[in-house]
């Protein structure tokens, strides 16, 4: 099957396709767009590719299932890291963060600072920290994304974190 097959497939699919995704997502109408668009991206990247050992459209609904249950994987640790991180922050901080507008001119200084902070680390470690923290991908998407190999995705990740909570605690944040 060629490319315009596939992508002719895809059109003529879609409304099921959706609907499908739907489904797979709880009725989470955003998280089902996003779901489709990142499987519809894989397959039309090669990522996922057609085997023939099904109909496209058992293929695809897979794609898509496996794709919506990565999805949900990586919201619930993200969910369960701001859960720990917010169950480990000092009684003050959690006072702090109901605390009226002030609190939010402090949160907006610190991502202020934390930007600029990101902008001084070198580009492959930006990157990757950019990739995973801000557009959700895994370390093997960002790897990908970035043309290095999973390693050097990983090694780049932590030295950037690392470095970044050193700045950090040399400015006085809790981190």
């Amino acid at each position: 099957m060629d490319e315009h097959d596939v992508r002719r497939q895809l059109e003529s699919l879609h409304a099921s396709a959706f609907g499908w995704a739907l489904s797979c997502c709880a009725g989470d109408r955003e998280a089902a767009e996003d779901v489709l668009q990142t499987a519809y991206l894989k397959v039309l990247s090669g990522r996922a590719r057609f085997g023939g050992r099904s109909s496209f459209k058992t293929w695809l609904f897979s794609v898509i299932r496996l794709t919506a249950a990565d999805h949900r994987r990586r919201r619930a640790i993200r969910w369960l890291g701001l859960h720990r991180w917010h169950e480990q922050r000092p009684a003050s901080n959690a006072a702090e963060a109901t605390a009226g507008p002030d609190v939010d001119v402090d949160r907006e200084r610190l991502q202020h600072r934390f930007r600029a902070l990101l902008g001084r680390l070198p580009a492959r470690q930006r990157e990757v920290i950019q990739l995973v923290f801000y557009h959700d991908h895994s370390l093997s998407e960002a790897a990908e994304i970035m043309g290095v190999s999973i390693g050097s995705a990983r090694t780049h990740y932590h030295r950037g974190k690392r470095r970044l909570r050193e700045w950090l605690r040399e400015q006085g944040e809790d981190v």
